[in-house]
């Protein structure tokens, strides 16, 4: 085999790896898993590739917000809680969080909470920083909200307490909250569509309240070359390109066809904007204005005249604070005072309290963030899906630009903020269609899958999803009602690599050892092919792990794994002395080490076991400072492998499979 020569990605010396963070109102469906488990696997490999100390993984409980006060009084009222406090709710929903994060493998170093113990007190600290930060550096302002109230009931609605239609172009979304849907789109309260307040059924009124704000719109050439400077690199996502360039547009408005004439009427009253050529069979027209505020008198006047029209997405001032007391409160700002922040902009800056919460725990200095934040030579990877990208895409980078104080740009020197890197996947549809715990159809909670599914199994699956470029359906067959007797169980195809494939070359060389050589791995010379094809298989994973592209990983990891298999069998054959069989067993070990040490992140605790009977140092054999080197290297010196007795494996599959198998060869 010829060698293997390619420029090799450079990693940062320093990384924070987060996954977005769950509400606290509920626990985890499989989506919540899903994601999670690619900010693990992608920690685990930074810790084996530039060093466990280098590598920081947090994430938490997102736990304020109008998600959980409405969960909380619907709960308590229908008799299903014994929690006294909100507090009590979220706290007890975290801790189950945790817990099921970790049956699938899943373990941060510190899994916090916004609103609980020292995370709490530290995340109120970074908020006030924040929000002072930003009001110095000129970014932030009062703005006049319209906030719905209902009558009946005297009092101000959260946002989950008002449901409608989402008022922007082209949304799927079932349902359309206060001033955002539950797909991620956001616009002002006055544009939802037929808003109905849930604590009594009627439509809330619309009432004017003021609200601290973050000039979003301002940032628009910063954030025009922060997309296009990111859309070079071959780690970001086309789509997520894509969907963030949509924010960027100047505003616009709708209108519906059977709304035409009215509009022609109330032409003049409306102020400049320029009008896109028509279709004549399209189903809405488009008028685009320069500036948002326009667009915002046209909005009024159009609801004046009972004229439907939906807003396209553009940049606006991103909502700071809120008037609901379960949140983090917010000093007093420009004369606003007795608020507290809206939940998503202090969602944005809570792994920061995370990371400072943990350093703080392990005994580290108070400034030690800084070297993981807020320098060029680290790297925060945040893994989310698509439906928060307008968050984490202009609101967040924008927001921490801005943190560098008045006239800001988009190259942070050291001791700033640096920009994260945005690791987006597509959606995850169930049974090829979109679940939503507030939609029609509800997404399976993450714990029933442990019923029928090994943790490796269900990582493996969803590592080898292409969810880089493309939504895919999840469709375990013990799910499925319609699902037949001798159907393929999707859910397990990929793991057989390990379970299979893996499990009988791994048997394979211990039995030939303990049968051959008394169970010591024989001391040969390795094939420079066997080095050749270990270093090619090597690149490949540590690119593709550069690109987050896990599916092109499971695809490179499925060949090299089923070629040692392959290598045994035909050189089996020509083992006729005990020296080439020594040849054999220790080129087979030595792409076993290889292969071992690249499962590591995606199954963690098998890899482990395997390295323990092999007689690997744990010190060195994940580390990628010895990945190109020999077994013998990484092995104890007497070479002596662990007994592995007979129908052992280190990958098993579930008992619920076991079980129906041998019912299926007993019908049989």
């Amino acid at each position: 085999m010829e060698n293997f020569v390619r420029p090799r990605p450079v990693f940062p010396k320093r990384a924070v790896v987060t996954g977005g963070m769950p509400y606290g109102n509920k626990l985890l469906h499989f989506g919540h898993v899903g994601m999670m488990l690619r900010a693990d696997v992608f920690a685990r490999f930074l810790r084996d590739r530039i060093g466990k100390d280098n590598v920081i993984f947090v994430s938490g409980t997102d736990c304020y917000g109008s998600p959980a006060i409405e969960s909380f009084r619907k709960l308590k009222e229908e008799g299903k809680i014994d929690d006294k406090t909100l507090t009590d709710f979220v706290t007890r929903n975290h801790d189950k969080q945790e817990e099921i994060f970790k049956r699938f493998e899943i373990v941060h170093d510190l899994y916090g909470g916004s609103a609980i113990g020292r995370s709490k007190e530290i995340h109120e600290e970074e908020s006030r920083e924040f929000v002072t930060t930003l009001d110095k550096a000129g970014m932030v302002s009062v703005h006049s909200s319209w906030q719905f109230y209902d009558k009946k009931h005297k009092c101000l609605l959260n946002g989950r307490q008002v449901v409608g239609k989402c008022p922007i172009e082209g949304c799927q979304s079932e349902k359309g909250y206060a001033d955002e849907c539950d797909l991620g789109h956001q616009y002002l309260p006055q544009d939802l569509i037929d808003p109905i307040s849930s604590l009594s059924g009627e439509k809330p009124e619309l009432v004017k309240i003021e609200n601290l704000y973050f000039n979003l719109e301002q940032c628009h050439e910063l954030l025009t070359e922060w997309i296009d400077s990111i859309a070079r690199n071959s780690d970001t996502p086309q789509f997520m390109v894509k969907e963030i360039r949509e924010f960027f547009k100047k505003p616009e408005i709708y209108i519906k066809r059977e709304f035409f004439d009215k509009f022609e009427k109330i032409r003049a009253s409306l102020p400049p904007f320029v009008e896109l050529e028509r279709n004549e069979k399209a189903p809405s027209m488009t008028i685009v204005f320069d500036k948002l505020e326009l667009r915002e008198k046209a909005c009024e006047v159009l609801a004046k005249n009972d004229i439907r029209y939906r807003t396209g997405k553009t940049l606006t001032p991103f909502r700071l604070t809120g008037d609901i007391d379960w949140g983090v409160p917010c000093p007093e700002i420009q004369g606003v005072k007795n608020q507290t922040f809206y939940v998503w902009p202090e969602s944005l800056w809570a792994p920061i309290s995370f990371t400072k919460t943990y350093l703080e725990k392990i005994g580290k200095d108070k400034d030690e963030w800084k070297k993981f934040w807020a320098d060029p030579d680290a790297q925060v990877y945040q893994f989310l899906g698509e439906d928060n990208l307008y968050f984490y895409g202009p609101a967040q980078q924008a927001i921490f630009m801005a943190m560098q104080g008045k006239n800001f740009s988009l190259h942070p020197k050291k001791g700033d903020l640096q920009l994260t890197k945005i690791c987006p996947i597509k959606s995850i549809l169930y049974m090829n269609q979109k679940a939503s715990s507030s939609g029609a159809l509800k997404p399976p909670m993450a714990e029933e899958f442990l019923k029928y599914y090994t943790p490796e199994q269900f990582r493996i699956h969803f590592l080898a999803m292409n969810l880089t470029n493309n939504n895919v359906s999840l469709c375990p067959k013990a799910f499925n009602p319609d699902a037949k007797e001798d159907d393929i169980d999707p859910m397990v195809v990929e793991g057989n690599l390990l379970t299979n494939v893996y499990n009988r070359i791994l048997r394979t060389l211990f039995y030939s050892t303990q049968n051959n050589f008394d169970g010591v791995l024989p001391l040969a010379d390795l094939d420079e092919n066997i080095f050749a094809s270990c270093k090619k298989v090597i690149l490949d994973v540590e690119k593709f792990m550069y690109d987050k592209k896990f599916h092109q990983v499971y695809n490179a990891l499925d060949v090299f794994i089923r070629n040692i298999n392959k290598y045994w069998v035909k050189e089996i054959a020509n083992a006729t002395s005990k020296d080439k069989l020594a040849t054999l067993s220790a080129n087979t070990a030595q792409m076993i080490f290889v292969a071992n040490t690249l499962l590591h992140p995606i199954a963690p605790s098998g890899t482990e076991n395997v390295a323990d009977y092999l007689g690997l140092d744990k010190s060195k054999c994940f580390d990628w400072q010895y990945i190109f080197g020999s077994i013998f290297d990484v092995m104890s010196k007497s070479r002596k492998l662990k007994t592995l007795y007979e129908r052992e494996d280190f990958f098993k599959r579930h008992q619920y499979q076991l079980d129906l198998l041998a019912k299926k060869e007993n019908k049989n």
